[in-house]
């Protein structure tokens, strides 16, 4: 059973890549189970066709504790038979978000939801948080692969670095390794080119480039992963490769961060910065 954490700038589209690339792997036939690990619980809307899942946390705090819950409280089963369970957060401006990840996944695995069957787990961790409780999958070594979905944007370039950082100090203490980067494509020019440098930078890959298509805001307004809206889109196919690619990758790394003046110099040769911009920076 793998355990993958997939990290991102908020808004990137790490939690519709996710349930694509999912969908992709059980029409392949693995069997997979998503832990949505973000207050919004929206880590498995698409793949339950719901505006939202009911999450531990929610459900602790109705019924009294978490001891209080059932595991077929907060497990639900979706398309093609992925199962679905979302940690859920505080109420908001109290407490820690990050508790809840660590109180979910604890319940999850002592409760049997990690059953031997499971071909990959999937966490879906809030945006680009890897202190604390968001840090939780890859500290106390659950997952062992991180995939990074970012774009050509600067900011999702800086995320990608930041969470590297953090990669870095847990690969030290424990088994975790960076599988590649996932480009989720904004059609910045060069794209392709300047997160395949980066990824060089880092010392990992560029799993897939994942085109901009409009067809995945069709399919979300259905509820739906583009595989199952519309099977033979091509952006359909795109999804099945980056499965296909996560599935058969076997170079996991430990990244080689980059200094904020080396980031900005690949935005210089990429022409997305000039010089005098850098140093006003």
């Amino acid at each position: 059973m793998r355990q993958i954490a997939i990290y991102g700038k908020g808004g990137i589209g790490k939690s519709t890549t996710t349930q694509n690339l999912v969908a992709g792997l059980v029409e392949a036939g693995k069997k997979v189970m998503i832990i949505g690990c973000d207050p919004k619980a929206d880590s498995t809307r698409l793949i339950l066709h719901a505006k939202s899942q009911t999450t531990v946390m929610d459900l602790a705090r109705e019924r009294g504790s978490v001891e209080d819950l059932r595991l077929e409280d907060v497990l639900q089963i979706g398309y093609r038979g992925i199962r679905c369970a979302e940690s859920g957060g505080p109420e908001p401006g109290v407490g820690c978000a990050g508790r809840g990840v660590i109180t979910a996944i604890n319940f999850l695995e002592e409760n049997g939801a990690y059953g031997n069957d499971l071909d990959f787990i999937f966490y879906d961790v809030l945006g680009d948080v890897v202190c604390g409780g968001f840090a939780m999958p890859i500290r106390e070594k659950k997952a062992q692969e991180i995939y990074i979905v970012t774009s050509g944007e600067m900011m999702a370039m800086y995320a990608a670095n930041n969470i590297c950082k953090g990669i870095l100090k847990y690969a030290m203490s424990g088994g975790v390794r960076l599988g590649g980067l996932i480009c989720n494509s904004r059609k910045v020019d060069k794209e392709l080119e300047l997160i395949a440098a980066l990824a060089e930078r880092l010392g990992t890959q560029l799993i897939h480039f994942v085109p901009r298509d409009n067809v995945v805001q069709r399919a979300e307004l259905k509820r739906m992963t583009v595989i199952e809206y519309e099977p033979g889109a091509d952006q359909a196919e795109e999804y099945r490769q980056l499965a296909r690619k996560i599935s058969e990758n076997r170079n996991f790394v430990v990244p080689k961060p980059l200094t904020m003046d080396e980031l900005e110099e690949l935005l210089i040769t990429y022409g997305f910065m000039d010089a005098e911009e850098a140093k006003a920076s």
